[in-house]
């Protein structure tokens, strides 16, 4: 058993925030963890160079232990939904081509590390499925074609509603997932607020609440309630003020993205320990910052043979891009 007993704080500029932790024999140690700067920034593109392991006070060399960052695919799937608003006020004024190339772009930005899905909403209560949650690009692209003809059914905004289901849908996709790690994300893009009132908001930001997911919105025009919006994308918002500047809302919300899953590091070694219990201490050392963690750990019945890229044995459970 692995059990954390302290997280330093940001000593020297940086922050260590251990989010799961793995013990296998014959001697096998892996830490999934975050560094951020002090102020919240995170620190990506560190190697497993700019890491020094300690047990008991005493550096662990490299060779000998072997360290290394393991692909965080191993252990962590990442899932994005995109909710799109395709009510009247989208589709008749003129929007679809820019919402379309947006869309496409973002998508496929997400697509090379995450797994997608594409839903729509107009004033229906049921979501409109474009794309199934995947990670082929031509699928994404193949689904998003079809909105270059699309007429709506229902020129009304169920935006509480399309939430709401879009949580659910999340939520089904992260309980079906057989990596142990699990982060959700919805982006929601919508240039109104909820007209069709079948949802209260209460209970649409209630929902969200209650999930441990990541909420990026984008809002688009004057009819925008910006302060109800940023209640939604708690994780991050940003407002296009004209149709121009749909692509760049959404590259701003995949550059956060994927900014904060660089913050994340997967690092694996080989204990030399054989027996007992000791204190483990990891500081990332880079140019401007350090910072460490420590915990404690049992190497009872350790041994030799150990592989450091072996997957590791995380409990199952969510990580947020964000501390909320």
């Amino acid at each position: 058993m692995l059990v954390l007993i302290l997280v330093l704080p940001a000593c020297g500029g940086l922050q260590l925030n251990l989010l799961k932790n793995s013990v296998q024999k014959p001697s096998n140690i892996s830490l999934y963890f975050s560094v951020e700067t002090r102020d919240g920034m995170p620190v990506g593109g560190l190697e497993a160079t700019s890491f020094r392991i300690y047990e008991d006070g005493q550096l662990i060399s490299p060779f000998e232990s072997k360290q290394t960052i393991l692909n965080p695919e191993v252990a962590v799937v990442h899932h994005v939904l995109l909710l799109l608003d395709l009510s009247g006020s989208i589709t008749e004024s003129g929007s679809m081509h820019q919402l379309v190339k947006a869309a496409a772009a973002f998508t496929e930005r997400m697509t090379k590390q995450r797994k997608v899905s594409v839903y729509a909403f107009d004033g229906r209560a049921k979501l409109i499925p474009l794309v199934r949650s995947t990670n082929n690009p031509a699928a994404v692209t193949r689904g998003l074609a079809r909105l270059s003809s699309y007429k709506t059914k229902d020129p009304s905004t169920n935006l509480n509603g399309a939430v709401v289901a879009s949580v659910q849908i999340l939520e089904r996709h992260m309980q079906a997932s057989r990596q142990p790690v699990r982060l959700g994300t919805l982006v929601v893009f919508t240039d109104g607020t909820d007209r069709a009132h079948r949802v209260p908001e209460e209970k649409m930001l209630e929902a969200l609440d209650q999930a441990d997911l990541n909420v990026f919105a984008i809002g688009l025009g004057a009819e925008i309630a910006s302060s109800s919006l940023s209640r939604i994308g708690h994780t991050g918002f940003v407002q296009a003020q004209a149709d121009s500047d749909v692509g760049s809302a959404f590259n701003s919300v995949a550059e956060s993205i994927e900014a904060a899953s660089r913050k994340f590091y997967l690092l694996s070694y080989c204990s030399p320990s054989r027996a007992g219990t000791h204190i483990l201490r990891v500081e990332a050392n880079v140019e401007g910052g350090t910072g460490s963690l420590e915990q404690e750990f049992d190497a009872k019945g350790f041994s030799h043979n150990c592989d450091p890229k072996r997957p590791p044995r995380f409990s199952v459970g969510r990580v947020l891009l964000r501390r909320k």
